[in-house]
């Protein structure tokens, strides 16, 4: 007789359809709820579901439910009881469970009642204890294992072969072991993606590095940098948005690259990102907006250095990407230079500076400095600015502690990064491009660049290319 203590809990399959509108904005038009105590059907709520919404033509050409059908149907927060009572100390089950669970946590948010269940997937659960089947979507996997479905797409029809289909997996060989596993609070077995095999996430290393989601065809599908690679994998599975959760379900397979750093890997993301274009990467799909630093003369002839955005900025002398580096790169520029914070644009609308992180000014605000000693000094930034656009080395850390990683720049342009021994000495550029790994300099690039030099000044190592001085 079959018998595990698993056997003795109550379960509510659940099965919804929705207004498709990703997570937060998804309605429900109908659910159905089968209780089962393990042996059988003890329960069982099934209703459609006025969502208060137009439901689109392509959801109702899927699902057959069309506005008409479901315009007398009550409301969510007219059945919300019954579907708590229903579901109160038990365990939620729903084939890839993470977008069922998450769309009626959303709807009953709404309505500011908490939802909170321990969770099942039978899709996880079907992987683990039944492998090797090409597909685990609901319809193939009944097809294969001669269970009836009957009204697919619809709440009642999904949630009955659904019932059926953990009913088998509860008596499958090894059940118990792995019922135990998944509901461990600890495990993190109803966190991950319902396709992704768990010894996947369990390789990923906690080092910099990118990462690449997969799905079940190997298609990348989103690109991501991480300081801790599995780490931050780990919360895009924990993350609830609309995209996060689409992202995830679609997610079988993890692939990295380590990097060494953070810079290396941004350069490494955006770099892969522009070569693959995954559909969930959006940041890199934008235009940049770019700000310039310039200097002009008023009309007393002193010398202003202001930023704005570039097409408003007369030959600019350098170019950053966000006003917060601009204005960071501008305040360091005052301090080195002892420069006016008012005549650098970084305070407006006032007579003399007061610059509560900018004391350096030497008067030239108050009649207490010469235009033209201060002009002098003007003149020497604007050269200092210029310069960084010359050829200079970053050295990182590498990817393992006898490893240095580097990133090159010459004549102002970004031409790769590298990875050396730290027993190979480094003298000339030309050895440097013997471990170069060559990328394309791109607006990405740069502003990756030189936000990462505005808040590491002392970071690039500056070279003559035809010199042979030790550069590391």
């Amino acid at each position: 007789m079959f018998h595990f203590k698993y056997a003795h809990y109550l379960y509510t399959i659940v099965d919804i359809e929705t207004t498709g509108n990703g997570i937060k904005g998804n309605k429900i038009t109908e659910i159905s709820i089968f209780k089962y105590d393990g042996y059988e059907v003890v329960d069982e709520f099934t209703s459609l579901v006025n969502p208060e919404c137009t439901i689109p033509y392509f959801i109702t050409g899927l699902t057959g439910i069309d506005n008409d059908m479901v315009r007398d149907s009550p409301k969510l927060v007219e059945i919300a009881d019954k579907i708590l009572e229903i579901t109160e100390e038990t365990i939620f089950v729903a084939h890839s469970v993470a977008f069922d669970y998450n769309v009626i946590k959303n709807e009953f948010n709404s309505l500011g009642i908490d939802f909170v269940r321990k969770k099942l997937c039978t899709v996880r659960l079907s992987r683990k204890l039944i492998p090797g089947y090409n597909s685990y979507s609901l319809g193939k996997l009944c097809s294969s294992l001669n269970i009836p479905l009957t009204d697919r797409h619809r709440a009642r029809g999904d949630a009955l072969a659904t019932t059926l289909l953990f009913q088998k997996l509860l008596r499958t060989e090894g059940a118990e072991d792995v019922f135990k596993t998944f509901l461990n609070a600890r495990s993190q077995e109803k966190t991950l993606p319902p396709a992704l095999p768990k010894h996947i996430y369990d390789g990923l290393p906690t080092t910099p590095g990118i990462y690449y989601f997969k799905n079940a065809k190997g298609k990348i599908i989103y690109i991501g940098k991480a300081i801790n690679i599995k780490k931050r994998v780990l919360s895009h599975f924990y993350d609830k948005t609309s995209k996060e959760i689409r992202m995830c379900a679609d997610t079988a397979d993890i692939d990295h690259e380590l990097s060494g750093s953070e810079l290396v890997a941004l350069l490494m993301e955006s770099a892969a990102i522009k070569h693959h274009y995954p559909e969930y990467n959006r940041s890199q799909k934008r235009t940049v907006q770019r700000y310039g630093v310039f200097s002009y003369e008023d009309r007393n002839g002193v010398l202003h250095l202001a930023f704005n955005k570039i097409k408003s900025a007369p030959n600019p002398i350098t170019v950053f990407y966000n006003t917060t580096d601009c204005r960071l790169y501008l305040e360091e520029i005052c301090k080195t230079f002892s420069l006016c914070a008012k005549f650098c644009h970084l305070q407006e609308n006032v007579t003399t500076c007061s610059h509560y992180r900018i004391p350096e000014c030497q008067g030239i605000c108050r009649g207490q400095e010469s235009v033209e000693a201060y002009n002098k000094k003007v003149m020497k930034a604007i050269s200092h600015m210029r310069d960084q656009s010359e050829s200079y080395v970053i050295l990182e850390s590498g990817r393992t502690y006898n490893e240095n990683a580097f990133v090159l720049v010459e004549s102002g342009r970004y031409r790769g990064y590298g990875f050396v021994d730290k027993d190979i000495q480094i003298t000339t550029l030309e050895d440097m491009e013997n471990h170069l790994i060559p990328q394309k300099n791109t607006l990405e690039s740069e502003r990756i660049i030189t936000s990462y030099i505005t808040r590491n000044p002392q970071k690039p190592q500056a070279f003559d290319s035809t010199s042979k001085t030790h550069l590391f």
